[in-house]
């Protein structure tokens, strides 16, 4: 059954400029989002938010999304939307606690198409244990937007000593969380009808709970950096790393943790997993005493259940990212200059 708020909007069942306007209908499109969020929505329709924060040093992050389709297997743009702006927070040791929604809408977008995707952010805000704070939208004709863009912003507390890429040297295990590729295949085959999504889904997730559970059990200072791995995949973390720490970072092909089905697909397409976006994997750069111990906790959590140790940093002056490979071959990998597939989020 439509909520009155939904009947009220009629006769339009599509987003129309005048929602844009500040007027009856804005006011109107407004509610209805908040409607929605429900109880993960804390503000008051006034222009700011004021926050409750149980610590004096926070994080801070802002992210805009952008996907194509809105809407896919495992997930959609608001789910991105949440999972990307918390798991910015989480890895660098904060715990999330408010976010803020803005929303740029093209004319014409189904109304129970964009109440769907508001949905979903809801139920993410909730499964990530954090609360829409503040928001905005606007509304551009047609051919102005990809039919919706979202911007959040993020606010996390430090509850303990941050990791930070600064504390990388040479020794440290590298370690992924999960399955890479996966979201980008994914994301491709839709897009393009080539089959390959019903096997293989987007691993959009929020990673805050798993994150926290290692920080609580790993003792401060073992954990040195963390990463989400999006846009650029595995090398773009990797050589983001090599630079900081002025070292090599060394993987070893047959440790990387990938879907076989992901494996041939990308094959099949003529790029490489680590290239690849992901949207729910963790990369960490771990003391090597206490490496077995972050895998084994991992593996205890759902989204680290395929977690490995797929590396190390070495004590070489090169700043490179290599791979060693099954044959024992060592393979530098370059950093991308461009993207090697169309941007999928």
């Amino acid at each position: 059954m439509k909520s009155p708020l939904t009947q009220a909007m009629k006769p339009t069942d599509t987003v129309v400029l005048d929602h844009g306007t500040g007027a009856r209908l804005s006011r109107e499109l407004v509610e209805l989002i908040a409607e929605i969020l429900g109880d993960t929505y804390l503000g008051t329709m006034e222009d700011s938010a004021l926050l409750e924060l149980p610590s004096r040093q926070i994080a801070f992050t802002t992210d805009s999304f952008v996907v194509t389709p809105l809407i896919f297997g495992n997930g959609d743009i608001g789910k991105i939307a949440v999972c990307g702006t918390v798991n910015d927070l989480a890895v660098s040791g904060a715990r999330p606690l408010y976010l803020t929604l803005s929303l740029i809408i093209e004319d014409g977008m189904p109304i129970s198409e964009l109440s769907a995707i508001i949905e979903s952010v809801r139920d993410t805000a909730i499964a990530a244990d954090v609360k829409i704070v503040a928001g905005d939208t606007k509304v551009v004709g047609k051919g102005e937007a990809d039919r919706l863009f979202i911007n959040t912003a993020g606010v996390g507390v430090i509850e303990r000593a941050p990791v930070s890429i600064k504390n990388v040297r040479p020794g440290q295990k590298i370690i992924l969380s999960g399955f890479i590729g996966n979201h980008s295949i994914h994301l491709l085959s839709l897009r393009e009808g080539l089959g390959f999504e019903r096997n293989i889904l987007s691993d959009c997730a929020p990673l805050n709970a798993m994150i926290h559970q290692l920080i609580d059990a790993v003792p401060a200072g073992k954990i040195a950096s963390m990463r989400d791995v999006t846009r650029g995949g595995l090398s773009a973390v990797l050589h983001e790393h090599a630079r900081a720490a002025k070292h090599e970072m060394r993987c070893e092909r047959q440790s990387l943790p990938i879907q076989p089905e992901t494996a041939m697909a990308a094959n099949m397409l003529g790029v490489d997993v680590i290239n690849l976006a992901n949207e729910g994997c963790l990369c960490l750069f771990v003391e090597p005493d206490s490496a077995e111990d972050v895998l084994r906790l991992l593996k205890t959590h759902p989204l680290g259940q395929k977690a490995a140790i797929i590396g190390e940093v070495l004590a070489t002056p090169e700043v490179r990212v290599s791979m060693l490979e099954q044959d024992g071959t060592v393979s530098t990998i370059e950093e991308l200059y461009g993207a090697e597939l169309p941007r999928l989020c």
